[in-house]
């Protein structure tokens, strides 16, 4: 059986041309859905795949209607060819039941894997880069310096508890402990910057 998926990203996007083109192409069913490529919430392919059987094709009119990633493509694909289902792109001339297309295919997984190491490789880069120039990866600091500053000169206070001190700016005592920690780690490198 040929199933079909047909998609669109926004509501004023007209899904009759792909309904169209995939009747043409042999499909007897058709799961057609408006969502963005970018969700994982899509309950029509989801219904399109739980439908198919060993044997079967899901057939799309470009292969940007079925993935919201070129890993995405690849690993839906794959998910496909191990359950025995083909599947075919029109625009791409892309069908896995023919050596052709499941050469075409193997390529794009291999550039998928290539795109998954360059983004990952960049990332380490950048991470690095920033470690050298002082700067530390993850969030923003709950609270600033100064802020810091402030709540050490509160807690010299014994008439103020910590639990005041970390209301008063909005964040849990652990929080303020670790801001302080920090706050006391950069004083103690600073003569060392400077003599450096």
């Amino acid at each position: 059986m040929r199933i079909g998926y047909a998609r669109v990203s926004t509501e004023d996007q007209s899904l009759e041309a792909q309904i169209a083109e995939l009747r043409a192409a042999g499909c007897e069913e058709i799961y057609s859905e408006r969502a963005s490529g970018k969700k994982d919430n899509r309950p029509e392919l989801k219904n399109a795949l739980r439908a198919m059987r060993a044997g079967d094709t899901l057939v799309v009119t470009r292969l940007d209607r079925l993935g919201r990633s070129l890993s995405h493509l690849v690993q839906t694909v794959a998910d496909l060819g191990k359950r025995g289902i083909g599947f075919e792109s029109r625009a791409e001339h892309i069908d896995t039941a023919s050596a052709g297309g499941e050469l075409v295919f193997h390529m794009f997984a291999s550039f998928a894997q290539f795109e998954r190491r360059l983004i990952s490789e960049r990332t380490k880069s950048g991470l690095s880069s920033a470690r050298a120039q002082g700067r530390l990866g993850g969030r923003r600091p709950s609270m600033t310096i100064a802020q810091l500053r402030q709540a050490k000169r509160l807690l010299d206070d014994p008439k103020i508890s910590s639990s005041d001190v970390a209301k008063t700016y909005g964040v849990s005592r652990s929080t303020l402990y670790l801001g302080l920690k920090r706050l006391e780690v950069g004083a103690s490198q600073s003569p060392a910057k400077a003599a450096a």
